[in-house]
């Protein structure tokens, strides 16, 4: 499954996928992935999701190879088997020329990749990003977009919010839009797309706003 959550600036979308990743207590309701509390059970949940932010979260301080290996180890992972896929993950993004660079000396295109591969580390079943193009370059976007296809085309569940319509139309199944943190629908991409007559968020925030005022 590719799922979208795309909305306005403030929708909640950030919001969302920050209690899906047990960042951001929620405020009433439950949440639970495979069958777990996301507050009860977070030691047990937090193996299942890999988080990559909209804002660099990228130490300073360490290479890249030497943030990753640290990264793994925080999720128990083996040094022998950290290391394999510390480079594996290195070589399959196109960053293991970089490795010994410090991460805020890499390009824009560069750091996504990076916090992709951070995220990646301990391989999650589900992969969340939020907003994981933004400020990229479109030749860098696809890029990016043809290593998420394949990442989902492995069995990698993966959630992201994003402002892009075509982005949402290439790589999500199905998708949500959100306006003040209520979703105004949720549907598969064509079917959202065929309803709203191509212009999804615009659409459905009018419609919700004549709803309102009726």
């Amino acid at each position: 499954m590719f799922f979208g959550l795309l909305g306005p600036n403030g929708a909640g979308k950030s919001t969302t996928i920050n209690i899906l990743a047990g960042l951001t207590l929620k405020s009433k309701g439950d949440v639970k992935i495979f069958g777990y509390d996301i507050e009860k059970d977070y030691k047990t949940v937090r193996q299942f999701i890999g988080l990559s932010q909209q804002e660099f979260n990228l130490d300073r301080f360490f290479t890249l190879h030497d943030l990753l290996l640290y990264q793994g180890g925080l999720y128990g992972l083996r040094q022998t088997e950290v290391k394999k896929r510390v480079e594996e993950l290195l070589q399959r993004f196109g960053l293991w020329e970089h490795r010994h660079q410090k991460p805020h000396r890499l390009s824009g295109g560069l750091k996504r990749r990076a916090m992709i591969v951070k995220a990646l580390i301990h391989d999650p079943k589900i992969l969340i990003l939020d907003e994981p193009t933004a400020g990229v370059d479109v030749e860098l976007r696809h890029d990016l977009w043809n290593y998420l296809k394949k990442l989902n085309r492995e069995g990698k569940t993966i959630i992201l919010t994003t402002h892009y319509l075509e982005e949402a139309k290439t790589l999500c199944d199905e998708i949500a839009i959100l306006l003040e943190g209520k979703i105004l629908i949720h549907d598969s991409i064509e079917k959202v797309i065929e309803h709203s007559k191509g212009d999804l968020i615009n659409y459905f925030i009018e419609e919700d706003q004549e709803q309102v005022h009726a």
